[in-house]
């Protein structure tokens, strides 16, 4: 099944001293658009329901799955707690061709999402070996691009950075970008930044302001992100 519209949207709202929210969110509604009656018969099967509208966080989950994850290795451990303070929504309505998902979690300091990614790495890493047909979902793998991000907050400047690993990046390309761009092909990759003050300079040039000019939005092909990591980096000054 091709996901020929499957928009991603960081949203990030900082506070003056440096707390805030963030939030991963991900509209596959056009996927919903393209499947038609296929997808809600799937649907109806798998879930004994049309709509689905869920909300649950990842502290619950490891709890319940609390012994096998003692099991893991202490970096693995480490990499999952810091996701146990992610509530992830799900909402899909093949009616009304809807199929939203989101992560959201509070942040005492920009710096500490620097991570964020490293347990859902995990995760992924987790599934693929318990995974006896080997198959690979194209969203889960989405994310994926081998590059860490760098966040910073001083109150005077803000800065997002991808941190990239090229060996593994070019492995993704040699292996396996061919069906991302196919799959993702019109799809976006957006950021959506707000911050307590008003910017005076960014230093990317695609980057688009709010009237208040507290918003700062940047967006780009998705496979162009996945390519090319560091088109989205940031180096944000305020006034």
């Amino acid at each position: 099944m091709v996901l020929t519209s499957c928009n991603f949207t960081e949203n990030l709202d900082v506070k003056d001293d440096g707390t805030g929210t963030f939030a991963l969110e991900i509209d596959g509604s056009g996927l919903m658009a393209m499947a038609g009656d296929k997808l809600t018969e799937s649907l109806s099967q798998k879930n004994d329901a049309k709509v689905i509208d869920s909300v649950f966080s990842f502290k619950e989950i490891f709890e319940a799955k609390k012994d096998s994850i003692s099991k893991l290795s202490t970096e693995q451990q480490a990499a999952l707690k810091k996701m146990e303070n992610f509530m992830m929504h799900i909402k899909m309505n093949a009616e009304k061709q809807q199929f939203l998902f989101s992560m959201d979690t509070p942040f005492k300091n920009v710096a500490d999402l620097q991570n964020m990614m490293d347990g859902f790495k995990t995760l992924k890493d987790l599934k693929g070996k318990s995974d006896s047909e080997g198959t690979s979902n194209p969203l889960e793998n989405s994310m994926d691009n081998n590059a860490k991000i760098d966040f910073a907050y001083t109150g005077k400047t803000f800065s997002r950075k991808a941190i990239i690993d090229k060996e593994a990046l070019a492995k993704i390309k040699n292996d396996s970008l061919g069906m991302t761009k196919m799959i993702f092909a019109s799809s976006k990759y957006t950021l959506k930044y707000h911050f307590p003050k008003a910017v005076k300079t960014v230093s990317n040039p695609d980057a688009l302001f709010s009237a208040d000019r507290k918003t700062v939005t940047v967006e780009y092909p998705f496979v162009d992100y996945m390519e090319h990591p560091e088109k989205l980096n940031l180096n944000v000054v305020f006034e």
